[in-house]
């Protein structure tokens, strides 16, 4: 992954408080990750920086839409997607993320990518199975979903004719288990 200024905040220059910055994501973004799950996206993430004495507060926001193919039929879609996530930055002796709420930053730093945390927040908020809407509502015409109902199994009709032809005597042997 290429690092972009985009996506870089330096948050030396900035007064304790809070700061709103808007990012527009889409596939090119993706792309720089070599990630290619995704025919299309386009989803607006909005991060709040909270400055304080000690500590930065980051609270991520996205929602928007990813093109996926279904998982049953698939069909291309648009499917809605939003999350929050939440990061705190510290500074410390050395850089760790090994906590994914937590960041340790080096004493002296000026400014922290949040590209990672970004393409992470937006790969895990898109669920696992991906179904077309339109499958849920039943409205959805393809040749996947026709082929589908050709090949599913039907129940065979119950035959009446075996059921008159039974054996008198197993018919008594039933009252038996009736008449308890």
């Amino acid at each position: 992954m290429k690092v972009t200024n985009e996506f870089l905040i330096p948050f030396i220059g900035l007064k304790l408080g809070k700061h709103p910055f808007e990012f527009q994501i889409n596939k090119s973004f993706f792309d720089s990750f070599e990630y290619h799950e995704y025919e299309n996206c386009d989803i607006q993430v909005s991060v709040i920086l909270e400055k304080k004495s000690t500590l930065l507060e980051l609270s991520f926001k996205q929602s928007g839409t990813v093109t996926v193919p279904c998982d049953v039929t698939n069909e291309i879609f648009a499917l809605p997607i939003k999350c929050k996530i939440k990061l705190v930055v510290t500074f410390g002796e050395e850089f760790n993320d090994d906590n994914e709420e937590l960041l340790v930053l080096p004493h002296g730093e000026h400014q922290i990518d949040i590209s990672q945390y970004i393409y992470e927040m937006i790969v895990l908020s898109v669920p696992f199975k991906r179904v077309h809407p339109g499958i849920k509502a039943g409205t959805l015409q393809s040749e996947t979903l026709n082929k589908l109902s050709e090949l599913t199994i039907k129940e065979p009709k119950k035959d009446i004719k075996k059921e008159e032809n039974i054996d008198p005597r197993w018919d008594k042997l039933k009252q038996l288990l009736t008449d308890k």
